[in-house]
């Protein structure tokens, strides 16, 4: 049985993009937000732009949904279905690193928690599923805010709470930020939203390539990062590894 065209999966996650987004885009954003090349990017717009199915905006360049998709109604993941495929992940994840697991999308500019998993030991904990973080101040929105340029226009437009003296709360840090984002394909948190606290975060992306959550780890400072206050590489690869089995459940489910 053949399997699946990587191109039409990339083109219907360039539609998933225009249509979740609250703006017109330019070729470089959605490369940017996928992860694909400039070029690759250019031929899915030029291709989708001959059949109707976007539109481009002759001042700015910027493209948007065509004509032939305005009955198109493509809705994010549900939180509870991801929650529910991504369980035995995330639980296996806070077992391997001995931390506090979270799952995140984002929603209205901040990140909604989907899915929170305990630290395995027995101190205090306060279950936070439906809670919301500043997406600028924590790893997971870092990651969302990278492969989601309308989203990252909107909160670089928008004031930026400063937490710590460790926040990147200037646009011009979180654009420096989210570009090392797309560059390592990771984000990490150090005392930007809480003094002595760090996270890792990794994207989960759908099978055209669309991030369509992030999952990471949370704890102190100096369980996880080293004294340079970049992560230390073990934990790290327990959440790039929890990411990519996330992401063949939802292929899976899909």
């Amino acid at each position: 049985m053949p399997g699946s065209v990587q191109s039409i999966e990339r083109a219907a996650a360039v539609l998933r993009l225009l249509a979740g987004g609250t703006g017109r885009l330019g070729c470089v954003e959605v490369a940017n937000s996928l992860g694909l090349a400039k070029g690759t990017a250019h031929g899915i717009l030029r291709t989708l732009k001959d059949v109707g199915f976007v539109e481009q905006d002759r001042p700015t360049g910027k493209y948007l949904l065509g004509a032939g998709l305005l009955a198109l109604t493509v809705p994010r993941l549900d939180p509870n279905e991801l929650r529910s495929l991504a369980l035995n992940w995330t639980d296996s994840l806070a077992a391997r690193s001995g931390e506090t697991v979270r799952l995140g999308v984002l929603d209205r500019g901040a990140v909604l928690m989907a899915h929170h998993g305990f630290r395995p030991d027995h101190s205090r904990k306060v279950l936070e599923v439906g809670a919301r973080r500043p997406a600028h101040a924590c790893a997971m929105g870092k990651v969302l805010l990278a492969y989601d340029a309308a989203a990252a226009a909107l909160a670089l437009g928008q004031p930026l709470p400063e937490y710590t003296p460790w926040t990147v709360c200037t646009p011009r840090a979180l654009t420096a930020t989210l570009a090392q984002v797309r560059r390592t394909g990771w984000a990490v948190e150090a005392e930007e939203r809480a003094m002595g606290q760090a996270g890792l975060a990794c994207p989960v992306r759908d099978r055209g390539g669309l991030t369509v959550a992030a999952v990471g780890i949370t704890g102190s400072l100096e369980r996880l990062c080293d004294t340079s206050r970049a992560p230390r590489p073990a934990l790290l690869a327990l959440v790039q590894d929890a990411a990519r089995a996330i992401e063949r459940e939802l292929a899976a489910g899909g």
